[in-house]
């Protein structure tokens, strides 16, 4: 969510939907895999989420600080509109779907239990997904409208200065967090 809203912020929301397709793509893949058997893995061999919710928390602090420093692609610059590409945009959204712990856990803890052994996988999917992929899409609308809202409040340097670090800061404290929970 954060993304679509600093993309429609810098990119405008129209370009932002490229990454939403790739967000939405990665959602289904994990969501996918989730019901698929990583759930079984996950739960045998709890060390490898344990893992992956380390490397998450340091990837987030990590953006967290880049963020801060007004550096990355995550970082807002008013004075200049971001002329990056839709391959570019898909992909983005398609490795942070994808690579998003919380996204991984949120699908193995939520989605098996809702899938019943006794009748046909393929159905049962296709209703999870449905329901799954418009909710993200219209939250992911949301905060590029609200991203594109906010860049007339945003286009002076100072404030885009302090927005990028409480946003900075917010990273980092979530990125802790996950480390240590």
């Amino acid at each position: 969510m954060t993304l679509a809203m600093t993309l429609g912020m810098s990119v405008g929301v129209r370009r932002t939907m490229y990454m939403m397709i790739g967000e939405l793509i990665g959602v289904a893949i994990v969501a996918i895999s989730a019901v698929v058997g990583v759930a079984s893995i996950m739960l045998k061999y709890p060390s490898i989420f344990t893992v992956f919710k380390y490397i998450g928390g340091a990837y987030l602090i990590y953006l967290g600080y880049q963020m801060w420093m007004s550096k990355g692609k995550m970082a807002l610059d008013a004075n200049k509109q971001s002329d990056v590409n839709r391959k570019t945009l898909f992909s983005q959204g398609l490795i942070t779907a994808i690579s998003n712990p919380k996204g991984w856990g949120f699908m193995v803890a939520l989605l098996p239990p809702f899938i019943n052994t006794e009748l046909a996988i393929a159905p049962q999917m296709f209703v999870l997904l449905s329901v799954i992929i418009m909710s993200e899409f219209v939250c992911m609308m949301i905060y590029a409208t609200g991203g594109k809202t906010l860049k007339a409040l945003l286009n002076q340097d100072d404030n885009v200065k302090l927005m990028n670090r409480i946003s900075g800061s917010l990273m980092i404290g979530v990125g802790i967090w996950l480390a240590m929970s």
